[in-house]
């Protein structure tokens, strides 16, 4: 394990240099990891644990388009493909990989086959941190265990697929086996992770609730549709509206500030993008500031994990989550995107 320091904020880090792949292979050698649910993240981890040599096998409910796509990923039924009471029952690792929703749902079908000795894994520590919520509260005699890569399950294939990697999380609930911290980082590192960070089950789920709803998903997609919509009510094109919200940032800026950080994109711009950039960086910081300290507190007071399970109990969930998804998808904006994206050379 590496100390890292950030300004004095040290923090415990795990690279493939310190624990290599033969390592993490050698550490699960007599494991079976079932991983159950074959949704966001079910199949980036498994392949990747397959591809990187472990025993793996997937649990998942038969005549279901997931357990379809098991099996046109080369998963076989009655070998490495099983329903999800048999799998976690072979299991000696079993990953929870299914959504919150599914988790709480199926819980009752998985907590017998938490005998002693086993590990439970998570990608998410929503089930174990709203326990009160969610009824989800692993028994004494197993390790609970999380990695939670810094990204969907399709990029953590793809970075993997492109011999890189994904930034993982990892943390330790219930060390019931001594062995809690090896199975960890070996699941961490045979899933493709880029290097391990440490946490805990309450601080990833925090963040992660935060990230969501803010710059990551919720706060771009606000900011995205403010600037588009004023470009447009003075006057500009849908092109010319899109290419300058949307289009600039994930195709040219983001990919320089991911490669060496803000200053560095900023210094591959004109000298009037940086001055503008850095005198109005602040007025847009300010201008945030309370939407994440109350976004923070909403998250902290579980309102929105409560908001999240009410919602997923809801009958009719799906339908109206396509109106709302359908609705975004047929915006102006993103029809412009649509054309823009057609357009790119090489497409």
């Amino acid at each position: 394990m590496a100390k890292l320091n950030f300004g004095g904020t040290v923090e415990n880090v795990v690279t493939r240099a310190e624990y290599p792949m033969e390592k993490a292979r050698q550490t699960l050698a007599e494991e079976t990891i079932a991983i159950i649910g074959y949704g966001v993240q079910g199949p980036g981890q498994a392949l990747n644990l397959r591809d990187n040599g472990f025993k793996v096998i997937i649990g998942q409910r038969k005549n279901s388009v997931t357990w379809d796509k098991a099996v046109a990923d080369g998963w076989v039924p009655g070998e490495t493909l099983f329903e999800i009471a048999e799998a976690a029952d072979r299991g000696t690792i079993i990953q929870y990989l299914l959504s919150d929703a599914a988790q709480i749902a199926v819980w009752p079908e998985i907590l017998p086959k938490l005998t002693p000795g086993k590990a439970l894994y998570f990608s998410h520590g929503f089930g174990v941190t709203f326990s009160d919520k969610t009824g989800i509260v692993p028994p004494a005699g197993i390790d609970v265990i999380l990695v939670a890569p810094k990204g969907s399950g399709t990029s953590l294939r793809r970075l993997f697929l492109a011999g890189k990697g994904l930034n993982s999380s990892y943390a330790i609930y219930q060390d019931a086996t001594g062995r809690a911290y090896d199975r960890v980082i070996s699941l961490g590192i045979g899933v493709g992770s880029g290097y391990l960070f440490e946490t805990d089950f309450r601080k990833e789920v925090y963040s992660d609730l935060t990230g969501e709803r803010g710059t990551l998903m919720g706060a771009i997609q606000g900011i995205f549709e403010a600037q588009y919509n004023e470009l447009r009510k003075r006057g500009h094109s849908p092109s010319e509206a899109f290419n300058e919200t949307v289009e600039e940032l994930t195709e040219s800026l983001m990919p320089l500030v991911a490669e060496n950080g803000m200053d560095w994109m900023y210094a591959n711009c004109s000298t009037t993008a940086q001055r503008g950039a850095l005198d109005w960086r602040h007025k847009f910081r300010d201008a945030v500031a309370p939407v994440f300290g109350a976004l923070y507190d909403s998250v902290s007071a579980g309102k929105e994990a409560q908001r999240s399970i009410d919602s997923n109990s809801i009958p009719d969930y799906r339908e109206k989550l396509e109106a709302e998804l359908k609705e975004l998808r047929e915006s102006e904006m993103w029809q412009a995107g649509a054309v823009v994206r057609s357009l790119r050379p090489g497409r």
